[in-house]
């Protein structure tokens, strides 16, 4: 019998040998289940061998075959090249690719009815009621039949005794509408058209090409990405395109735009899905049916049949950086995937990183710009507010400056928006008797107030619970007091200001889920909000015709802490959100509250230099040797004890290869030293640009055997570094 190596999604360093049964067909890619232990488990065959006679080597059978089409080559290559890069269990990242296993099965069905003919026999007015809806619906299921006419389902399992109605299994997970290409698009301006059109040229040639759609906020970077999308689809009538977006925020309006566009919505794919919904995305991916799908950073390891085309929207944002499991970042994979899959890959950003920026520059991508926004809309001005100069009223958070330019917007009907990244009502809580400041269990994180619910919540943890009347410490009564502003102490400080006005708060606590964020957004869009109040869900992607003001309470909270794109980030958001203003005929105004204006990313800010700013970033990374001059990983072990953590983290230090180009710093207490009772301790490597850094972290790892108590991760490419 043949031998099939089969990879299964479990944390296992490498593949099982099995047999395959007579009769069976297997090929590499084929998914598989087969026994592991008592239970049969989801594999992927690896590798299918001829049996090596004389081995008298015992192996259990591959137990079934799922009638799917296997997994494609380049999509293996991908994978095995993920779990190199990430210093990850293949079975893992095989994992990451098959999160929703339904789909290797076919839909479910369920029984649907419809008129078939003349009733054998009496007819009650119940009965004719159901078949008066019958006529109405078409199509129905006998519990829509059923409420419809207001009977029960007995009444329609009669009816098709009689013949009347005629019973039809229909599959649940219906295939998604095919998009039309030659739909009309937007009329592009002169600049969107030579960016799409330069595209197009590229496109047509075929193979792995990578762009930097780089365009300042509102210029039209969507519509001119539309444009080779559509392109895409014209060439290969098997051709599939993936879209990601950093947040799912984003996933619903830009879902109409698509259908706009295409004339059907694509397949969409983030964690905001119910089990039935990733199901069918997943299986219409699966069979190259789904020819455009729309997702968060997890879309990239679905299992397309035949990817031709990537865009990366917003590419510069955190958001992409995967930071539990197993680290990446989408924006560096999704390059890689397009490469293995020979198709093109589109970066577009108004903000990109400087990584980004210096490929662009080296030639490894393609720079598209689009520097104006099209008709009479302009970028905002930009003013900076010196707190030091112009301060808020004593337990104010908004300088009289941003008061009244909000004022003066409300008196002429237009909208402001005001950005902080702090949800919740204040992020600390101390007890103004004994100066306790109040902590998750475990970690040592603060807990943030968030009034509106009455609760202390860590929004690292989820850890919740109700505020305590007394101080848990002291016992003081009614001592517990919030310092700090958050969106909702701004949005309490506001309607003092604006009594008259509509105020809403935007945030991942009022808008949990796809319904309450587009809730909000098209209430904004429409002009029923006066005064938006949000953290970073607010700065990307929306488009709000009757904004003109823009307000930054707190720009200086990115600048802290130890990371090394500290400034680039505060930059881009900051940018990000000042561009949400004037987009469309009315002039923008934003106004950014600091008390460091003389910082390079404020001045750069107000400038609108955003290349002067880089060039100064550029400068500093490369001197120091630093992303992307050079390269960095980070190890991060954990233990329940601090002895523990120390101890092993000693003996790992000890065992740290000696190589040429690598700079070892550590371990030390990470900056969030206990979470959820672990203590955890890092361990940063440097190294210069042509090292294999993944390499060196996986030699490293192996040397020593990991107490069953420690656990041990890996982060190339680190973006946090708490």
């Amino acid at each position: 019998m043949p031998i099939a190596r089969i990879l299964f999604t479990l944390p296992l360093p490498e593949p099982f040998d099995y047999t395959v049964p007579e009769g069976m067909a297997l090929e590499p890619g084929a998914y598989v289940a087969a026994p592991v232990g008592p239970y049969d488990r989801l594999g992927m065959v690896v590798e299918v061998l001829p049996d090596q006679p004389g081995t008298n080597r015992k192996l259990k059978a591959v137990t079934a075959v799922y009638d799917v089409p296997p997994m494609s080559q380049p999509m293996r290559e991908f994978l095995v090249w993920t779990t190199r890069y990430t210093v990850s269990h293949p079975g893992t990242i095989l994992a990451m690719a098959l999160r929703a296993r339904e789909a290797l099965l076919p839909s479910p069905v369920e029984l649907r009815y419809r008129l078939a003919g003349p009733p054998e026999g009496r007819l009650t007015p119940a009965r004719a009621k159901v078949l008066e809806q019958a006529a109405a619906l078409g199509l129905a299921s006998s519990s829509e039949l059923a409420a419809a006419a207001g009977v029960s389902s007995s009444v329609v399992k009669g009816l098709v005794s009689m013949g009347a109605l005629e019973e039809i299994e229909e599959a649940v997970d219906l295939p998604f509408p095919a998009p039309d290409p030659d739909l009309p698009g937007a009329v592009l301006t002169g600049e969107q058209a030579a960016a799409a059109g330069e595209l197009r040229d590229g496109l047509r040639k075929g193979g792995f090409s990578a762009y930097l759609l780089d365009g300042v906020t509102g210029s039209g970077k969507t519509e001119v990405y539309f444009e080779a999308i559509a392109e895409v689809l014209r060439a290969d009538p098997e051709a599939q395109i993936l879209v990601l977006l950093p947040e799912i925020a984003l996933t619903q309006a830009i879902l109409t735009r698509f259908e706009q566009r295409f004339g059907a919505a694509p397949a969409p794919w983030h964690s905001g899905l119910n089990p039935k919904e990733r199901r069918r995305t997943m299986r219409e991916v699966l069979h190259g049916r789904a020819r455009i799908v729309i997702g968060a950073r997890s879309a990239l390891f679905l299992p397309f049949r035949k990817l031709k085309l990537i865009i990366v929207d917003e590419e510069h944002d955190g958001s992409y950086k995967q930071e539990d499991g197993v680290t990446y970042h989408a924006r560096d994979l999704a390059v890689m995937r397009a490469k293995l899959e020979d198709g093109a890959v589109i970066l577009a950003s108004a903000t990109p990183a400087l990584e980004t920026v210096v490929n662009a520059e080296a030639g490894r991508y393609t720079r598209l710009r689009l520097a104006a926004r099209p008709g009479t809309a302009r970028l905002p001005e930009i003013e900076l507010i010196d707190l030091k100069r112009a301060p808020p009223e004593k337990g104010k958070w908004l300088s009289p400056v941003l008061a009244r330019a909000m004022a003066d917007r409300l008196a002429a009907g237009e909208q402001s928006l005001l950005f902080l990244n702090r949800r919740g009502y204040a992020p600390l809580v101390i007890c103004k008797a004994c100066g306790e400041r109040l902590k998750s269990p475990g970690t040592e994180n603060w807990l943030t107030e968030h009034r509106y619910s009455g609760r202390l919540v860590c929004h690292l943890t989820g850890y919740s619970i109700p505020k305590p009347a007394v101080c848990p410490k002291c016992g003081a009564a009614d001592s517990l007091i919030g310092v700090g502003p958050g969106v909702e102490r701004v949005a309490e400080e506001v309607r003092v200001l604006l009594p008259n006005a509509r105020i809403e708060i935007f945030s991942s606590d009022t808008a949990q889920g796809g319904e309450a964020t587009r809730g909000i957004v098209e209430r904004m869009a429409a002009s029923e909000i006066d005064v938006l109040i949000g953290t970073q869900i607010v700065a990307k992607g929306h488009n709000f015709p009757n904004l003109t003001l823009v307000g930054v309470v707190d720009a200086d909270s990115g600048l802290k802490g130890g990371d090394l794109r500290a400034g680039e980030r505060t930059y881009q958001l900051l940018s990000q959100v000042a561009g949400r203003a004037g987009r469309a005929e009315r002039p923008g105004v934003a106004y950014v509250q600091t008390y460091a204006p003389e910082n390079p990313a404020m001045q750069a800010l107000a400038a609108n230099d955003r290349d002067g700013y880089l060039a100064i970033e550029r400068e500093v990374r490369s001197e120091l040797g630093l992303p992307p001059f050079g390269r960095l990983a980070a190890l991060i072990l954990s233990a329940p004890s601090a002895e523990l953590v120390d101890s092993f983290a000693l003996q790992l230090a000890e065992q740290a290869p000696n190589t040429e180009g690598i700079e070892l710093f550590g371990p030390a207490p990470a900056p969030i030293t206990v979470l959820r009772g672990r203590h955890r301790r890092r361990f940063l490597v440097k190294s210069l640009r042509n090292v294999d850094l993944s390499a060196y972290m996986t030699a490293w790892a192996a040397r020593l055997k990991v107490p069953s108590q420690v656990r041990l991760s890996v982060d190339i490419d680190p973006y946090s570094f708490l």
